[in-house]
């Protein structure tokens, strides 16, 4: 009886030990918030490791981990803050470009038709412009310079409605809380807003191409060596581009 015992705990024992998978915290710059779904999901066919995401503006993120936040791995939406994380030694590899994004602008009212020079952001029936913090967000700092270029930005400063990230901007436009607004590529074709208004490619020589860079975290080499590695070793594969290419970034 008492070898029978033994055995059935020892059995318990491999159980939880084999099952037993490690969870990473991955920190997403907003304009993958699709995207990220759909890498996690490709990995997860051949790996089994959880992975939580938080989503935000990739500066807001930033301060957040040089606070201290338990990021194992940070995906951002340009290369500016996983060098400022790597130049104050938060990272355990200098950060590396997976994909550049591309800058839309969108509408989701019916009567309005977005085009490329511009010129109706001045129309008066349009009173609200959508566009992410371009002191966090990069898709905002681009926008912000495409408008300077074209000579807008002081005419229709006043048009303009600041979301905290880019998928809060997103939500301003697709509710009609605003009437047009600047935003990702990746955000206006994947499945849950596809369909939704109507949206037109902007020129990308008008504004600084949008590098994303991911970069590995000191406290996911600190505390999930393997796991970290082997996620963040995937978001440079091949399938893992695919996806990139599939939700409208551009791949080298």
């Amino acid at each position: 009886m008492k070898k029978i015992i033994l055995s059935l705990v020892l059995i318990a024992l491999i159980t939880v030990t084999t099952s037993a998978q490690p969870k990473l915290i991955v920190a997403v710059a907003a304009n993958m918030q699709y995207t990220m779904e759909a890498l996690k999901a490709e990995f997860n066919k051949t790996d089994k490791i959880e992975i939580d995401v938080v989503l935000g503006a990739s500066g807001n993120l930033t301060q957040q981990i040089m606070q201290g936040a338990p990021f194992d791995i940070f995906i951002s939406a340009d290369t500016s803050f996983p060098k400022k994380l790597s130049d104050n030694n938060f990272t355990a590899e200098p950060p590396k470009v997976y994909a550049q994004g591309l800058l839309v602008l969108w509408s989701a009212k019916p009567n309005i038709q977005p085009k490329a020079d511009l010129r109706l952001l001045l129309n008066d029936e349009i009173k609200h412009i959508a566009i992410a913090n371009p002191k966090t967000a990069p898709y905002g700092a681009a926008a912000e310079v495409i408008l300077k270029k074209y000579n807008l930005y002081d005419r229709m400063e006043a048009k303009l409605v600041n979301g905290e990230s880019i998928s809060q901007t997103s939500q301003f436009i697709a509710t009609q809380a605003a009437d047009i607004g600047f935003t990702a590529k990746a955000i206006v074709i994947s499945d849950e807003m596809k369909g939704k208004g109507k949206w037109v490619g902007l020129n990308q020589h008008d504004y600084p191409p949008i590098k994303q860079a991911a970069v590995l975290l000191k406290y996911g080499q600190e505390n999930h060596a393997a796991a970290a590695k082997k996620f963040y070793d995937f978001l440079y594969s091949a399938k893992a581009k695919e996806i990139y290419k599939k939700f409208g970034y551009i791949v080298k």
